[in-house]
């Protein structure tokens, strides 16, 4: 095994199974923790994940294959799907994956589901498909702030990392998601990112 990422949640390596290369995904332990607390935690966290992952699939959202979940070791080990960083993107490639990226969200909020980590390095584009990875902070919830912090963070992330073109981009990615959720709940949402965001100026001020 090849590791390709340490996480604070957990590393990521490059293995093999049945002939062909892998992702393992291991959550680490935590000495912090008391250890029964920290098992449970992180098989509750392991079960979740790979749950998501397959309810996303079934949505018809495009994410790794589960091979396996490994409750005593939480491992997962899934497809690796070959493709592009959406982040390592550029010109109408990148603004057409964030417009992807929108419908994915928005399909996903529809069904009760925040990814809880969107940023343009868990998205693959393949083929010229986006797939969706690294649902390890995905939980399930209806309310719009749960909803609005997912935009949030996605905003905050084109601001860091797609500084130059944030505002198209951002732009793009709400096309997205306001084509597969009701004009209303868009408008909900959005406007609870605008509540999210003064709060943030008035801690500041503070």
């Amino acid at each position: 095994m090849k590791l390709l990422k340490k996480g604070a949640e957990g590393d990521i390596y490059l293995t093999r199974f049945d002939n062909h290369t892998a992702i393992l995904k291991t959550r680490k332990k935590k000495p912090y923790r008391h250890p029964q607390l920290d098992s449970r935690i992180r098989k509750q966290r392991t079960i979740r994940e790979s749950s998501i992952l397959s309810e996303a699939k079934s949505l018809g959202i495009r994410t790794p294959l589960v091979y396996q979940v490994n409750q005593n070791d939480c491992t997962i080990l899934m497809q690796q799907i070959n493709g592009i960083l959406v982040r390592d993107l550029v010109g109408i490639k990148l603004e057409s994956a964030c417009v992807e990226i929108g419908k994915i969200t928005a399909t996903l909020h529809k069904s009760g589901i925040i990814h809880g980590d969107l940023t343009t390095s868990n998205f693959i584009s393949y083929q010229n498909k986006i797939y969706a990875i690294d649902f390890g902070l995905a939980q399930k919830s209806v309310r719009t702030e749960d909803h609005a912090v997912d935009l949030r963070l996605f905003k905050e992330i084109l601001g860091s990392a797609h500084v130059g073109v944030m505002d198209l981009l951002w732009k793009a990615f709400l096309k997205g998601y306001r084509s597969v959720v009701r004009p209303e709940r868009f408008n909900k949402v959005l406007n609870h990112v605008g509540v999210i965001e003064s709060r943030g100026r008035y801690a500041r001020m503070e």
